[in-house]
């Protein structure tokens, strides 16, 4: 049951009663080793590379409930600084094509930000998609410019998703698709998901959406709380993981058939790093207080994590980077640029900077 209770605060970021470690709230923001925090977001859960090869887009994550509102934001790797991207209530300007016709217009400014996606359209333009749950659960659309070195995001459409379904995580398809994570039915309990993580229950999956025909569910992905989420260059492989049984698929698009299986623990959300390895976030603890991580105002949460690299032809899993207590816990996505690992977390006002080849491969693993 500890496990069980774990994984709900660490997927849902819900306060949930768990046992206690004895661990503490980190509230310095000292480098430790090769790892160095920069304190200056709130809960970045999600990153995604710009192309300018020093910019980060950066999803600062309120909550599933969409009871609190978050922000895109941009991490400049040169100055370490955080510089404002978008903020809900803002004007957009619908764009043909990006997204459903029936969307309701520009997020309010309850916009509660998760999984993101960035990718370059046929036209040349970045499209950034967005899950998000404040207000409307739904994949927002924005594109990003850089004007005089100054990212900017407007928003261009979106997509409502189903009533029942409660979303993680997103990718963008070059067929002008997406897929996305639907997590469980929006109307279970907290008993329901204890059930889907003791029982393996599957009742998760990934949806598809395409321009003109809407949602339809991706054959072969029922699982137990599935999170991450990419696709190869093509399109026609995903890489899933099924969080809720300890894995990571590799999955044919049409055909429906798990090809491979990677065993990762607790898993959270994927990239994909220069040497064309996925980096895939893991949770390592076994036991914590959530319920301390889920009220923080400051600092970090301390979980136990891990980063590890999986081979998208072997599924060979190796470990690059794992850590429990300062500089930071909870990471939930591991992003390569150049020679550094940047690491988020849902609960914690910091993005860790790991510099690469000095003792970074589980030096305070388990």
């Amino acid at each position: 049951m500890r496990k069980v209770a774990l994984a709900l605060g660490w997927l849902l970021a819900f306060p949930v009663g768990a046992e206690t470690a004895g661990s503490e709230l980190i509230q310095d923001c000292e480098a430790v080793g090769a790892a160095r925090p920069v304190c200056a977001f709130r809960n970045p859960e999600d990153l995604a590379p710009l192309p300018d090869g020093h910019s980060v887009v950066v999803s600062e994550y309120g909550r599933m409930a969409g009871d609190r509102a978050g922000a895109l934001a941009v991490f400049d790797l040169r100055s370490d600084a955080r510089l404002d991207l978008y903020r809900g209530g803002a004007p957009g300007e619908r764009a043909e094509g990006w997204g459903d016709a029936a969307c309701p217009g520009p997020p309010t400014a309850e916009f509660s930000p998760h999984g993101i996606d960035l990718a370059e359209r046929p036209d040349g333009q970045l499209q950034l998609a967005v899950v998000q749950h404040g207000g409307r659960e739904s994949i927002e659309f924005f594109a990003l410019e850089s004007d005089a070195g100054v990212w900017k995001a407007t928003w261009r459409g979106c997509v409502v998703a189903p009533g029942y379904a409660w979303l993680n995580e997103v990718v963008l398809l070059p067929d002008g698709g997406v897929l996305t994570t639907h997590m469980r039915p929006r109307t279970a309990s907290m008993q329901d998901l204890t059930e889907s993580y003791e029982q393996q229950k599957p009742d998760g999956h990934v949806l598809e959406w395409q321009p003109g025909q809407g949602f339809s569910k991706l054959a072969g992905s029922d699982t137990a709380v599935p999170n991450g989420i990419e696709v190869s260059a093509d399109g026609e492989t995903v890489f899933l993981n099924a969080s809720g049984v300890g894995e990571v698929w590799r999955l044919g698009r049409r055909t429906g058939e798990i090809e491979a299986r990677a065993s990762v623990k607790s898993t959270d959300n994927s990239t994909w790093a220069p040497d064309g390895r996925l980096l895939v976030a893991s949770s390592r603890a076994e036991t914590a207080d959530y319920e301390i991580c889920m009220k923080l105002e400051s600092g970090s949460c301390p979980l136990a994590f891990a980063i590890v690299a999986v081979d998208p032809e072997t599924l060979a899993v190796e470990e690059i980077y794992s850590n429990q207590g300062p500089p930071m816990g909870a990471g939930t996505v591991g992003l390569q640029v150049g020679d550094e690992l940047l690491v988020g977390t849902f609960a914690g006002d910091r993005i860790l900077r790991v510099a690469l080849g000095e003792g970074s491969s589980g030096d305070r693993g388990e």
